[in-house]
């Protein structure tokens, strides 16, 4: 089997958010992908997503907003840390609110992006183990059935398969507390709802009934007990915990989606071992506290995606696929971190709320509040790539240049040179860096190279230090 040809550049198990945009990724790259996913239909409950202001910025840069617009409802970029209501700060992006949409929405158009483009999907199709050597991945299928593949990269969420037959260590805490969420009917007029639920809110912020339109309520309460999560809430769970808490269950019926999630919070120790990578609730999972983990998957997938597909196609320097786990898993540990906090933001323990009470006095302060949504919404991340002036390792918003949107010059996965002199090319790197000349762009600098996910890699006007980074980015010049 080691000497058969590989039939795929990257295989994908779990054809969730994270899999479906890392398909995608590779694909604007001409990388053959094939996606395994183990459920024959798409999940079929709604349950309603927030695309934060960075993933917005993301699915601009390829072209996919418009479309998710359409499906979606915007709010002000406010209330996400622990739920503590304060105004939306100033945030410096064009994209500045958060998108809620259907997430089955979501996969369903980045499925339909990465079949675009000519990626394969495969469903009712699991993966049940593999072997790697040193020139590639032979992935068993449950069927039996055995693929050759160069990389295999699992997306396939908390309980994935890949880490734990790549035997990665998956450390961190197991849940304590769990909570029930689902959207439902109510029996009740909206002010016996109202008030029945304002005390128990102010001391309990796991709990919450809240109408969602359409005479559905969204209701999010305290389980009875830490169970399986593989195994669905019903509804006789929720009437029997809102009589408890609420002494009335509002009578609630015909729900649309009922779910439970645990506060466990764990990160994978390595997100790669050889030839096979983690992404998304494979490498981290957390409570759902400021809606991150959605988010978190896809910016995964767009930092991994262009340096996967650069290895692939043999131009790739000989750290860059490293730096996927360098930039990404210290980024999952802060989300982890703030996520921790948030939790026990939302304790009713007496210290809890003193802490929270304190906080929410803070968050008055505009440049407290503003860190925090920044933290949340993943556009204060910087990159480590060592010296330099301060933008260097950050993200660009979207600016105005001669074309019309920065954005919309990105959405072929290819690094940017913007330059602002007129003085500065791309070279021997223009197979895989475009050159946009306009000294009309909305920049402060003389020019600057941006990666292919947008951040900056550089800044300047000097050739040769641009050389030096193309270098380390794109590999060596051709010709």
């Amino acid at each position: 089997m080691p000497s058969q040809i590989p039939q795929f550049d990257v295989v994908i198990a779990g054809c969730g958010p994270t899999g479906a945009m890392l398909a995608a990724e590779l694909r604007l790259l001409d990388v053959r992908v094939l996606v395994l996913e183990k459920d024959i239909e798409p999940v079929s409950y709604v349950r309603i997503v927030g695309l934060h202001v960075r993933s917005l910025e993301l699915m601009a840069m390829r072209g996919l907003l418009d479309r998710l617009l359409e499906h979606g409802r915007r709010r002000p970029a406010a209330g996400f840390f622990a739920a503590i209501d304060k105004p939306a700060p100033t945030l410096d992006s064009a994209h500045a609110y958060l998108l809620g949409i259907p997430q089955p929405v979501v996969v369903r158009l980045l499925e339909e992006h990465a079949i675009g483009l000519g990626a394969q999907i495969r469903r009712g199709c699991a993966l049940a183990g593999f072997e790697q050597d040193d020139d590639a991945v032979t992935v068993e299928l449950a069927d039996g059935q055995q693929l050759r593949t160069r990389y295999l990269v699992g997306c396939d969420g908390g309980r994935s398969t890949v880490r734990k037959l790549l035997g990665v260590g998956f450390p961190g805490e197991p849940a304590r507390t769990e909570t029930l969420m689902g959207e439902m009917e109510v029996g009740v007029p909206p002010e016996e709802i109202a008030a029945r639920t304002a005390d128990i809110r102010r001391t309990d912020k796991r709990f919450s009934v809240q109408a969602f339109g359409e005479g559905v309520h969204r209701i999010v309460i305290p389980a009875a007990t830490v169970s399986d999560r593989a195994e669905p809430p019903t509804l006789e769970d929720f009437q029997r915990q809102l009589r408890t808490i609420a002494g009335t269950d509002f009578g609630v019926h015909s729900p649309r989606w009922l779910s439970r999630f645990g506060d466990a919070t764990r990160l994978a120790e390595r997100y790669r071992v050889g030839r096979v990578l983690l992404a998304g609730d494979a490498a981290h999972i957390h409570p759902p506290t400021g809606g991150q983990g959605l988010n978190l998957g896809v910016q995964d997938a767009v930092n991994l995606g262009w340096k996967l597909a650069a290895q692939i196609h043999g131009w790739a320097p000989d750290p860059l696929l490293d730096t996927y786990q360098a930039e990404r898993h210290p980024v999952a540990a802060d989300v982890l971190d703030n996520t921790r906090a948030q939790m026990e933001l939302h304790s009713a323990e007496p210290g809890a709320q003193a802490v929270r009470r304190l906080l929410t006095d803070l968050m008055d302060i505009d440049e407290v509040n503003r860190h925090l949504i920044e933290k949340i919404t993943a556009i204060d991340i910087r990159y480590d790539f060592g010296e330099g002036p301060d933008l260097v390792g950050r993200r660009l918003r979207d600016i105005g240049v001669r074309q019309g949107r920065l954005y919309d010059l990105l959405r072929h996965g290819r690094g940017l040179l913007l330059d602002r002199t007129g003085r500065l090319t791309a070279g021997g790197w223009s197979d895989r860096v475009d050159h946009l000349a306009d000294p009309t762009a909305e920049l402060d600098v003389p020019g600057l190279l941006l990666r292919p996910d947008g951040h900056i890699a550089w800044i300047g006007d000097d050739q040769r230090a641009l050389d030096d980074h193309l270098a380390r980015w794109f590999g060596r010049p051709t010709g």
